[in-house]
């Protein structure tokens, strides 16, 4: 595993249908080292704090192996790291292949995967495509989240070594697909609320979903 690319933006206005949104969705690319803290990277932020951000969504995690899909899907060629938004653009952290709780040292920080991400309008505003959310979240390709356990210095082509499997193992994936595709398993939604790193937003839905059936 290896993180290829630390990509950041502070908060920046800009006009979508005839209104001004803020948004930290343009991330770029970072050349050298950054601060990453407990709620950001240096240099990073979020512009609706209601939806994004906070401890549990510090950092926002995206396999680089989904960029040849995109271009493949979207006949693009112009994606850069940092498209989807993802501060860190990593390599060999596929959703099957990482677990909600997993623990991982990268660069000097340590950080633990927290919940799968759900993208809102801006994606579609960097994306320039209003119909992007949708096939995002078809794909199943979502990325995820971490929470910063240790603050720490980190850059592209540091090593991200994984220090502490979660005792529950559900994967990234298999989060992502009970809260959208596998309402009625009781048993897992069970198993989800067991998951030590899973954020209380998710933890919540879980709980209330899991006590109407």
């Amino acid at each position: 595993m290896k993180l290829i690319s630390v990509n950041v933006s502070p908060p920046k206005e800009i006009q979508y249908k005839g209104e001004t949104v803020a948004t930290g969705i343009f991330k770029e690319p970072v050349h050298g080292r950054v601060m990453l803290r407990e709620l950001n990277l240096d240099g990073d932020g979020q512009a609706d704090l209601t939806v994004h951000g906070g401890v549990h969504q510090a950092v926002y995690v995206y396999p680089f192996e989904h960029y040849d899909y995109w271009k493949h899907k979207l006949g693009r060629q112009d994606l850069a790291h940092g498209q989807f938004g993802e501060n860190f653009t990593v390599t060999e952290m596929m959703e099957e292949q990482v677990h909600i709780g997993d623990v991982f040292r990268v660069g000097s920080a340590v950080v633990q995967i927290t919940q799968p991400r759900v993208p809102c309008y801006k994606l579609a505003i960097k994306m320039n495509l209003p119909k992007f959310p949708k096939l995002f979240m078809a794909s199943g390709r979502t990325g995820f989240y971490l929470r910063v356990l240790q603050e720490g210095e980190v850059g592209a082509g540091d090593v991200i070594e994984r220090i502490e499997s979660a005792p529950e193992k559900m994967t990234v994936q298999e989060v992502f697909h009970l809260a959208f595709r596998d309402h009625d398993d009781r048993e897992a939604l069970k198993k989800a609320l067991r998951l030590r790193g899973l954020s209380p937003g998710w933890h919540g839905m879980f709980a209330e979903r899991l006590a109407a059936r």
